[in-house]
């Protein structure tokens, strides 16, 4: 009898100290929080990020700046205010953060002393202000904002009696690009350079013509130019893979270009002694997917290098190493993204993986990343158990530490679905392909599941081992998830990324089967229940799939 009960006991203990766990939900969506764009402060000893959730009343995402020590300490909101805030950026002696602020009458520029504590706005703008950049002395602030055009006139019409009820309008347009997805119509008007005192003031515009100047800027290094990426060609309408690097005089206003290339030249930077630019550029040979790849050259244009060529993937996000022998960048290699650093001769040091994490919905590339003048970086960080996290790496590459850990109130007590790579031949050529089978909670190897098809977007673009809502939704309703790289995906080279050239759809629809018939054989997923979907190009072969079998049940 006492045996008995002290077994009872133990197994009740056991019990009550096991965390209660259940499937994640449709309403955790709302529940979830993510960082994205970290920035290390001058010093290396503090970040400023975005802290992302959403607002369920409005059903609309919203973000916060936050703070917090390298250490992960001294975790703190940046203001007091419960407002959108975003594009933080530290002025060179880190002592202010320039930050936009949203309202119901669009974005405004601020500025956050460290030393008070104190912030102000120091602007007031007709739109929204985007891609903030400190000059060198940090007495001005550059930033890029949409300036409104009055549309076309064709007729005059007659105006309507005060208080009268009359249809809207005729839109006019003469614009060849006057509609963009997710957007609708887009307003008459164009992107221009600013600048604006850095204690308040006056802004001045620095550009203009029926041009867009969008991106990064970068001030040279004795503050008096800024370099940036624009398509000033006569006809950029019609020619819109085109982009040039140009400088414009702060003073005079006056444009030079710098490169003459027939494919993008974007994402300038400034060397840190001044005398070398760095930009992401190919020559467009107008195939379906081309390298992005790391160029250098004089300031005026001269001696242009490609530092990248060896590398067989796409590098974006570049910034210069303290002393100029280098850059850091991010490319995708097998559904990973990664942070790493490459020499001014060509050598690449990876320095993390797991980059990602700020695409919610489903587990695309997406990810940002700083670092400081000692070389420590600060990025985000994404598994398939969580979005993205602040991780810091310190400048000796030893262990990283995790500075934020916003969900473990809520994934703690979740049960998510088993996320799994699998690897396959293509029937077509023997190629290996790369795919992620996440598994219902509670997964029975001894059973076979319906099996969703999950097809990514683009085509030109990747899946990974990332967080994913919508892969975990559908997990949780007992579906095994099926979401494969196919020929045509990006991070496996050119020439695999290149094979949908006048092919599209095409084989890529059985690299997608040949997977789902490498699931039913290994007795993952029941072949009578069989199920697709996906989101852009992905619905294009969701319906291709259909068209060219009748294995589904639903799409």
């Amino acid at each position: 009898m006492k045996t008995y009960l002290y077994l009872l006991f133990i197994i009740s203990s056991v019990s009550f100290g096991q965390i209660q766990t259940e499937p994640f939900g449709y309403m955790d969506v709302f529940e979830l929080e993510w960082a994205s764009d970290p920035q290390i402060s001058p010093d290396g000893q503090s970040v400023v990020y975005k802290r992302n959730g959403f607002d369920i009343m409005k059903d609309a995402s919203a973000g916060n700046l936050w703070m917090v020590d390298i250490n992960g300490r001294n975790h703190r909101k940046l203001t007091s205010a419960d407002t959108n805030e975003s594009n933080a950026a530290w002025s060179p002696d880190g002592k202010r953060i320039a930050f936009t602020r949203s309202s119901e009458n669009g974005s405004e520029v601020y500025v956050y002393w460290l030393e008070s504590g104190h912030f102000a706005r120091i602007s007031q703008l007709e739109k929204s202000p985007g891609n903030l950049t400190w000059s060198p002395d940090g007495n001005h602030i550059a930033f890029t904002m949409f300036v409104s055009e009055k549309p076309p006139v064709v007729a005059d019409l007659p105006q309507k009696p005060k208080g009268a009820d009359w249809a809207e309008p005729a839109r006019i347009t003469d614009r060849l690009k006057h509609e963009a997805d997710g957007r609708g119509y887009l307003e008459p008007g164009y992107t221009h350079i600013f600048v604006l005192p850095s204690d308040g003031g006056t802004p001045r515009q620095l550009t203009s013509g029926n041009y867009n100047h969008n991106g990064d800027l970068a001030f040279s290094s004795e503050g008096k130019e800024i370099f940036f990426s624009s398509n000033r060609n006569k006809d950029w309408e019609y020619d819109f893979r085109n982009s040039e690097i140009y400088k414009v005089n702060i003073e005079t206003k006056n444009i030079t270009q710098l490169t003459d290339r027939n494919g993008p030249d974007s994402n300038p930077v400034v060397s840190p002694k001044g005398d070398k630019i760095a930009f992401l550029s190919f020559e467009d040979k107008v195939q379906t997917y081309q390298l992005t790849q790391v160029y250098t050259m004089n300031l005026d244009g001269s001696n242009r290098k490609l530092i990248s060529g060896a590398l067989d993937r796409s590098v974006s996000d570049i910034k210069w190493d303290s002393n100029g022998n280098g850059l850091y960048f991010t490319y995708d290699d097998k559904g990973n993204s990664k942070v790493a650093h490459i020499g001014l001769d060509g050598k690449i040091t990876n320095i993390t993986g797991d980059l990602g994490g700020t695409s919610i919905g489903r587990p695309y590339g997406s990810g940002s990343y700083s670092v400081s003048s000692t070389g420590a970086v600060v990025y985000t960080k994404s598994r398939p158990q969580h979005p993205a996290e602040l991780y810091y790496v310190p400048p000796k590459r030893g262990n990283q530490t995790q500075l934020t850990n916003l969900n473990q109130d809520l994934l703690k007590y979740r049960e998510l679905g088993k996320v799994e790579q699998v690897w396959y031949k293509s029937s077509v050529d023997g190629r290996d392909i790369q795919g992620w089978i996440v598994k219902p909670p509670q997964y029975d190897a001894s059973k076979e599941y319906p099996l969703l098809v999950e097809n990514h977007g683009g085509p030109i673009a990747n899946y990974g081992d990332r967080f994913s809502a919508e892969m975990q939704l559908y997990a949780a309703d007992g579906y095994l998830v099926f979401y494969p790289n196919p020929r045509g995906s990006t991070s496996y080279g050119e020439e695999f990324g290149n094979l949908l050239y006048h092919n599209y759809p095409g084989d890529d629809y059985n690299d997608v089967m040949d997977g789902v018939d490498y699931l039913i054989n290994k007795g993952l997923a029941d072949p009578q229940n069989l199920y697709v979907t996906g989101g852009s190009a992905g619905g294009i072969m969701t319906a291709w799939i259909i068209g060219k079998n009748n294995r589904f049940k639903a799409a």
